[in-house]
């Protein structure tokens, strides 16, 4: 395996400038496949999910996907607990398929923007991100990678019912279409739950950073669809892009309201949470997180100048408990994670400060 993959916090696709990344972090769409000549991963043997593996990796090996870019085929048997741990704070892997890895691989593109997971919850899952609000072209991306591997195999499919998969709650299209928002205007204002609360009344589940049952970190909040069957690819697509973008506007609001009104008492909470940044000697990932959120909001407001959101986006993902192991190259106790933690950011606010300061 390459070890940029887990040696790099930020994925190629991350430094590129998308549209609106003042609000949305990344778009993200999500495809679930099963093979019908095979039983679903969690019914197979390990023979089973053995030749499903083979089958599906090889559709990278023989070049069919060669027209998208270079693809690496990572077996999640080749590698240890921290660098499962790493991928999946990179968002390159789910939860899941970390812990699968008796027969689990993921097919990764040079730019990490394309993830290819094996034998996961479903026999494939097929995951795009673009940074910034580009669902609609994270869509076309997986599509075309869907029909090369519709092309090659034959899936799970029910005239009535659509696209097999293991999850009721995936059968129909298969799939998830998600932005990940960063929303500190409306949790500051206190207008997330009523937002939160009319996002889901109209078919989308909101999530934390790392999917179902994760917390909402650092203002951070995965918007995405819940209903996959009843409504074409297209509808599900349109829906989300409609809702994330009135979502977009009322952030908007809701931070030019903060400057307009409590513009001392916003300032003070940005230099605080970056002098704290700055000069802390330990941080736990919660306090982080909250602060990274802080200086994030003054970047976006022109509050900070010189330093990049690229910096923090960076400093998001280098600071997880998996990552700050691969980093240092020792396994560390919670206490000696959060003094490596602050240490780490300490670092990097520094050499940002010695190219142009605040």
């Amino acid at each position: 395996m390459s070890k940029r993959y887990v040696d790099e916090a930020l994925s190629d696709w991350m430094k590129g400038n998308g549209p609106d990344t003042d609000v949305v972090i990344s778009s993200r769409i999500r495809i679930a496949r099963n093979l019908s000549s095979h039983p679903f991963p969690m019914l197979a043997t390990t023979e089973q999910a053995n030749e499903v593996m083979e089958q599906l990796t090889s559709v990278a090996e023989t070049g069919q996907l060669s027209e998208l870019g270079e693809f690496e085929t990572i077996k999640l048997s080749q590698l240890n607990e921290l660098e499962r741990r790493v991928l999946v704070e990179k968002h390159l892997i789910s939860p899941n398929l970390a812990n699968e890895s008796r027969s689990g691989a993921v097919l990764l593109s040079e730019n990490e923007s394309v993830s290819i997971m094996v034998n996961e919850e479903d026999h494939l899952r097929i995951q795009c991100l673009y940074p910034g609000f580009q669902v609609k072209e994270a869509w076309g991306l997986a599509n075309r990678i869907d029909d090369i591997f519709e092309d090659v195999t034959n899936y799970a499919y029910d005239e009535r019912r659509g696209y097999l998969t293991s999850c009721p709650t995936n059968v129909g299209t298969g799939i998830r279409s998600s932005v990940m928002m960063h929303l500190p205007g409306l949790v500051l204002s206190q207008q997330i739950n009523r937002i939160l609360s009319a996002v889901t009344q109209v078919g989308l589940a909101v999530r934390g950073i790392y999917g179902e049952g994760s917390e909402a970190l650092g203002n951070l909040f995965q918007i995405s669809n819940q209903i996959t069957l009843g409504q074409s690819e297209g509808e599900i697509i349109e829906n989300l892009h409609s809702v994330a973008r009135q979502i977009i506007e009322h952030e908007r609001a809701a931070r030019q309201r903060l400057l307009e009104e409590s513009r001392v008492r916003l300032e003070d909470r940005v230099y605080r949470s970056y002098g704290i940044l700055s000069h802390a000697m330990i941080m736990d990932t919660k306090e982080a997180s909250q602060r990274l959120s802080d200086v994030r909001l003054g970047i976006d407001l022109g509050l900070i100048r010189n330093v990049s959101p690229q910096v923090m986006n960076e400093m998001m993902v280098l600071t997880q408990p998996g990552f700050l192991q691969q980093v240092f190259h020792e396994k560390m106790t919670p206490e000696q994670r959060d003094i490596r933690r602050a240490e780490l950011i300490r670092s990097h606010l520094q050499s940002e400060s010695d190219h142009g300061g605040v």
